[in-house]
């Protein structure tokens, strides 16, 4: 039977595990996984943002990291519902698919590869300045500049030029990534828990020292209270929320992961919960110290932050040592599991033959998607290495918002179509199934509100990538073209 244009764009799919079966191998368990979802977000929000965040929001960033969090609470539960009704590779897509429709779906999927392309990148720049800074004080070296700085960089009067320049460790930190994931998921999930694990301890290891030098006139005044660039009072603490509000990338990446889980009806909503509540209490502890241990104006362009702020507190070099390389380790933890979150998108997108069949072929020894991984390294480690990351930081959140946006709306559009009774037994959203998704949505909107001009306007760019690309290939070659 052939189907209307408003009946393809609207047509759903329900991820089934038994048919998709001999796809990705379930090998994954829940500490693994939260693992996942804790390495995707600690290391960005702490480590790097704090230099882009603090200039807006004065000590109050402490209010843009509680306000990020709370926004990502509320979705985190609509995620857990969802994650238990459609365990499938995907999160945020699956779950439109099943909700919206296809067209809605693919849209995600576009919001989707911006979040996740773009923070593989920006954390990967970050890297340079933590490693720059260990092998500063561990070897009395440094990376020369012309190959730690891009060619594109943000100047006071707009984008500029460095003919010869090159971010050269981002591109071999994304080169190593790409190394440990074509190799598997067993191996790529076993050494990100291991390397989460040292960076918790490192982090631990900043707050306990940063607290020593806790001065609390450092609170004072708590808002910015600098109005130059629009940032003054409470819209500097929602500016600064949208700058770090894509730190809680990481549970989508969660969500992602759900079909190598070995019980992810089960697993996949505890491992979003824990992993935002492990990284809530370390985002906040690690922003009242660092503001506690030096005043809110030495943030702006202060490279390997917290770094510093450790070697000023203690007046010796081995602190920042110690942090540095934790920093090092860290990054390599998030840019890891960034890519891997990539990578599983696009072999769901592909199995549903909406994009290419490269992105879902399967290594028969790894069972690991290898082209798929060759081609999102490339591109990853090309914006790392030639763009600033300071191009990046909020077009990450625009597209992380507006996945949580959609995540929230296929909540009660999951449950009206159940009748209001569930099939199975599971979680679900306390409270019904419009006031959290609601107050989801208000909260992403309320965060969004704030993102820069540039950032919209790149956005709506990508958007109308997205939709010429849908109408000339997703929707002739979608796989319910053929089960309808």
């Amino acid at each position: 039977m052939n189907q209307t244009l408003g009946q393809k764009l609207l047509r759903t799919k329900l991820v089934d595990r038994k048919a998709e079966a001999g796809g990705l191998a379930q090998t994954m368990g829940l500490f693994p996984l939260t693992m996942i979802g804790v390495g995707a977000t600690i290391g960005t929000g702490i480590f790097f943002t704090m230099v882009e965040a603090v200039p807006k929001a004065g000590p109050s960033v402490i209010l843009s990291f509680l306000i990020a969090a709370i926004t990502a609470g509320l979705t985190a539960l609509c995620y857990a519902e969802l994650a238990f009704k459609i365990p499938g590779s995907g999160s945020s897509y699956s779950f439109a698919y099943a909700s919206v429709g296809e067209f809605a779906a693919f849209i995600m999927a576009a919001c989707l590869l911006l979040e996740y392309g773009l923070a593989g990148s920006a954390t990967a720049i970050g890297w340079s300045a933590y490693l720059n800074n260990f092998l500063e004080n561990a070897f009395g070296l440094q990376i020369p500049e012309m190959l730690r700085t891009p060619m594109i960089v943000s100047g006071p009067n707009g984008a500029e030029f460095n003919p010869g320049h090159i971010n050269l460790p981002p591109i071999l930190l994304v080169i190593m990534c790409g190394f440990l994931l074509v190799r598997g998921t067993r191996e790529s999930a076993a050494t990100n828990a291991a390397m989460v694990l040292v960076k918790l301890a490192i982090l631990v290891f900043f707050v306990v020292i940063a607290f020593t030098g806790f001065d609390a006139n450092n609170f004072t005044p708590f808002f910015n209270t600098d109005n130059s660039k629009g940032f003054g009072g409470m819209a500097g603490v929602t500016a600064a929320a949208g700058t770090v509000f894509f730190s809680f990338i990481g549970l989508d990446t969660v969500a992602t992961a759900g079909e190598e889980v070995k019980d992810p009806k089960r697993i996949v909503p505890i491992g979003i919960l824990a992993a935002l509540g492990i990284v809530t209490v370390f985002y906040l502890l690690v922003a009242l110290a660092a503001i506690g241990a030096q005043p809110a104006h030495m943030f702006a362009h202060q490279e390997a932050g917290l770094s510093v702020i450790l070697q000023n507190v203690t007046g010796e070099a081995w602190p920042a040592l110690v942090l540095s390389a934790g920093a090092v380790i860290s990054v390599f933890s998030v840019t890891l599991v960034t890519i891997y979150g990539q990578t599983r998108i696009l072999y769901a997108i592909s199995r549903d033959g909406l994009i290419p069949r490269t992105f879902q072929k399967i290594n028969p020894r790894t069972a690991a998607p290898v082209s798929n991984t060759v081609i999102v390294c490339v591109v990853v480690g090309l914006v790392a290495g030639l763009v600033d990351s300071t191009f990046l930081w909020d077009m990450v959140s625009m597209g992380t918002l507006t996945a949580f946006m959609v995540v929230s709306i296929s909540v009660p559009v999951m449950r009206k179509r159940d009748g209001g009774n569930p099939i199975e037994k599971g979680f679900r959203v306390p409270f019904g199934p419009y006031l959290i998704p609601g107050m989801s949505v208000f909260a992403c909107l309320y965060i969004i509100k704030d993102l820069s001009k540039t950032t919209f306007t790149t956005f709506a760019i990508w958007m109308a990538v997205a939709v010429a690309t849908y109408f000339l290939y997703g929707i002739r070659n979608s796989k319910l073209n053929h089960t309808a």
